[in-house]
């Protein structure tokens, strides 16, 4: 029998932790300078944080400062998660009788005192229904350390092992089977009439609303000059490479084809001149990206903000001053933001593994849908 005491404060937060961590799937939050409180996190919860704190306060003055302290710690977290909103359930577990709650913007608190607090609180049930019979009864001292302990562990390896799956190195087909692809066809074209391929497969508005429905395709495999196959190939190896093996070949290969159409149809709604080129597929993956690094935040959230966002603004900035400032250089952003909005639906269509819930991967397939319709409706209809 355990001989070991913990305090009725340990043992509430010891069973909200394991409670919240495995049945509501939310996961620690690191938070640098706080001591006597824990941190959760969870995009997909009624809650995207829930904190558990156990300071002492003892007066409206010290309570208003915690407010302060929440909100200054909520920035921090949706700066580095690039969250738009966020809502935090503040549980306070040794705050003073005579201190009155106040109301603040998207922080909900609630006192704990003792485990009956947890089913009498009519609004922690609202939320949680399951909360009272899923945490952790009948067992004390150094029985709950080790069965709470252990329940977390399993979570946390379940957990590292879908992000492992999802992360490690994976053999890259796909992205060079299409690099090959480009490749050859700009060989051939050198050697085979560069201009007649040229004139025949591109993407040309006045050609596809002839009948020649092909060129939204073929036109993304024709490549412009030396330079410019060896930096689109280079772009497609780096970032195909990871959305290869994020998402999957056969994910991957949807998000290629879909994003090349839909960078093709935005080309022919803004441009009658020749396209071609394979960035408004390159920056559809790069709307990949910004879905799958969005959903991955915790982990990613750094690269999302100083890597592939700053490229996604660069090249789109550089298409539009390079196009501005000469008349000669004709680099297609129509195709690109194409691409990179059809990449980014069509990523929401697929689902990220894991991560979203069927009624996410619904709404992509909605607004997927509803984005295709129009494009092909303004392409065709519309002229600019």
């Amino acid at each position: 029998m355990s001989t070991m005491y913990v305090d009725n404060k340990d043992a509430i937060i010891m069973k909200l932790v394991h409670y919240f961590i495995t049945e509501e799937n939310y996961v620690p939050i690191i938070v640098n300078g706080v001591k006597d409180e824990i941190w959760l996190e969870n995009d997909e919860g009624p809650y995207k944080i829930v904190r558990i704190n156990s300071n002492y306060i003892h007066n409206a003055e010290q309570y208003r400062f915690d407010i302060f302290k929440t909100k200054n710690i909520m920035r921090q977290i949706k700066k580095k998660t690039l969250s738009l909103s966020m809502n935090v359930l503040n549980i306070h577990l040794n705050l003073n009788e005579g201190v009155n709650m106040q109301e603040s913007k998207n922080v909900e608190a609630i006192n704990l005192t003792n485990m009956e607090d947890i089913s009498e609180n009519k609004g922690l049930m609202s939320i949680f229904p399951n909360i009272s019979e899923k945490l952790v009864k009948d067992t004390d001292g150094l029985d709950l350390i080790i069965h709470i302990t252990n329940d977390i562990n399993k979570k946390t390896e379940s957990e590292n092992r879908k992000l492992e799956d999802t992360f490690k190195p994976k053999p890259i087909i796909i992205t060079k089977i299409l690099i090959a692809i480009n490749v050859l066809i700009y060989i051939y074209s050198i050697f085979g009439g560069y201009n007649h391929i040229i004139n025949s497969y591109s993407v040309s508005a006045s050609a596809i609303r002839a009948g020649e429905y092909y060129r939204l395709i073929t036109g993304t495999f024709l490549h412009a000059g030396i330079f410019h196959i060896l930096f689109n190939m280079y772009a497609l190896y780096v970032i195909g490479s990871q959305v290869e093996t994020y998402l999957g070949k056969t994910k991957f290969a949807i998000i290629y084809t879909l994003s090349a159409l839909t960078g093709s149809l935005m080309s022919m709604i803004f441009s009658s001149a020749q396209s071609v080129g394979a960035s408004g597929a390159i920056f559809g993956l790069l709307g990949c990206l910004l879905y799958f690094g969005y959903h991955h935040r915790l982990y990613l959230g750094s690269v999302l903000r100083n890597q592939i966002i700053p490229v996604i603004l660069i090249n789109l900035i550089f298409g539009f001053v390079s196009s501005a400032v000469n008349d000669a250089v004709h680099i297609d952003n129509a195709a690109h933001i194409g691409g990179l909005v059809g990449g980014f639906f069509i990523t929401m269509a697929l689902g990220v593994a894991n991560k979203d819930q069927k009624r996410d991967r619904l709404n992509g397939l909605i607004v997927t849908t509803i984005y295709v319709a129009f494009l092909i409706y303004a392409a065709f209809m519309l002229t600019i």
